[in-house]
């Protein structure tokens, strides 16, 4: 069952892709915003409030594992997901991801990941997702 209650912020540093993942969660019912860099990320979620944050993680300046630690201390209850081209093992350890899709990402990914569980970045030690032990 869908949730179009749910306000999702779409963070990547290509406007393209990011305007075109927002696009995408505006059919489905979402309340969307986009940013394009870091900082101005931090700014709107202050604002917005999102449930569910979809972050790039190889942007210039302020990178995504950043913003997902400053974002956990902005409000410890949004869903935060990786989508990246990096394999979960190379994200920096310290970042607080719940949930990890490769780039690139097929529609019925990103809603899914909007909805329910998703894939935790196994061995990120800031996995939010206890119980999942390396095999």
């Amino acid at each position: 069952m869908r949730s179009p209650s749910r306000r999702v912020l779409v963070v990547d540093d290509h406007n393209d892709v990011a305007d075109m993942q927002a696009s995408l969660l505006r059919l489905c019912g979402y309340e969307v915003c986009t940013a394009y860099d870091g900082a101005s990320a931090l700014r709107m979620a202050e604002a917005f409030r999102p449930d569910v944050v979809f972050l790039d993680v190889m942007m210039p300046g302020m990178d995504g594992c950043e913003v997902s630690r400053r974002l956990r201390q902005l409000d410890s209850h949004i869903r935060i997901v990786a989508l990246t081209a990096l394999m979960p093992r190379a994200l920096d350890n310290d970042a607080d991801f719940d949930g990890y899709i490769a780039k690139p990402a097929t529609a019925r990914e990103v809603v899914a990941a909007v909805e329910g569980p998703v894939v935790p970045p196994s061995g990120v030690r800031g996995s939010r997702d206890e119980g999942d032990e390396e095999e």
